[in-house]
């Protein structure tokens, strides 16, 4: 593993449990920081493009885009589009509630998940509101939320009440809407089944995971149950041609057959550590911790 370049661009997140996850966008790296800062960066070389810093505005999620804009959500309830190539401004929209989740875009249409549960409908020209879905918040979730994931004609995207709904990309309709996890428990702490990862999606077939929920493959078609796991997660899973990868809410990485749901390995290195989700690459499985180390294993026997 050898270093192409490096780089250091704005600053953390502190302990405040944000998603500030760089989004690579036509070979260009886009990156966010807490304070209103935001990086367009030469994937090949590091050289920087453009940067933009918006006073006393805090950004609270990642960049998101398509349709030539850069995309990022506010913690005062605000999504701010602007030029991928430029960085130039093209509009500012008002949302419901604070943004936490990386906006997604395509087809003419920008898809907002606010923290209260609403999932709003934007014209990518104007920003204007074309839809919104409403959906009520369990009283006590994971602090965050799945970013939505346009498949065609359709948006995917989850909840804290352990569901993920497919909706019309052009009207807000839904398509179905089923459950990855039923909350059980006497208490609120014990019904937690936040859905808090993005769906993943290889043809008819999604991929999602939740907390005390476990994992699911599910068809992107009707909403069907495929198979289901028992393994709690909060944390991002890939996906290769034969195996789901993933780590559990205690840090142990998991590869799972595809198609059936059965355990290959299970690597338990990362306990404890946090491991920040499982990234399938070229053969590895790669895993970032709570020190900053970034491990790799081997995809096949972990």
């Amino acid at each position: 593993v050898d270093t192409l370049w490096s780089k250091k661009i704005g600053k953390g997140a502190e302990e405040l449990y944000l998603k500030l996850t760089p989004a690579v966008i036509d070979n260009i790296l886009y990156v966010s920081d807490r304070y209103g800062r935001l990086t367009a960066t030469d994937l090949n070389d590091g050289t920087e493009l453009w940067e933009i810093h918006d006073e006393n505005v805090d950004y609270t999620t990642g960049p998101g885009g398509a349709d030539a804009l850069v995309l990022i959500g506010t913690g005062d309830a605000r999504v701010i589009a602007r030029n991928a190539k430029t960085g130039e401004l093209r509009w500012v929209a008002r949302v419901s509630s604070e943004v936490l989740a990386a906006p997604a875009a395509g087809n003419g249409v920008v898809v907002i998940r606010t923290g209260d549960g609403n999932v709003f409908g934007l014209d990518s020209e104007t920003g204007s509101e074309i839809w919104n879905y409403d959906r009520r918040v369990p009283s006590l979730t994971l602090r965050g939320t799945s970013s939505p994931v346009i498949n065609g004609s359709l948006v995917l995207t989850t909840f804290g009440n352990g569901r993920i709904v497919a909706l019309d990309l052009f009207t807000g309709k839904v398509n179905w809407d089923s459950p990855i996890a039923i909350a059980s428990g006497r208490s609120d702490l014990e019904r937690m089944v936040d859905v808090d990862t993005e769906p993943v999606i290889v043809g008819t077939t999604c991929y999602v995971s939740s907390f005390h929920g476990g994992i699911a493959a599910m068809s992107t078609i009707d909403g069907q149950i495929e198979w289901t796991r028992d393994i709690s997660s909060y944390s991002s899973i890939s996906v290769s041609t034969e195996h789901v990868y993933l780590a559990d809410e205690d840090g142990a990485i998991w590869a799972l057959d595809r198609r059936t749901g059965t355990s290959v390995w299970k690597q338990e290195g990362l306990k404890h550590r946090f491991a920040n989700g499982a990234i399938y690459f070229e053969g590895y499985v790669i895993a970032g911790d709570f020190e900053g180390y970034t491990h790799w294993f081997d995809a096949n026997d972990g």
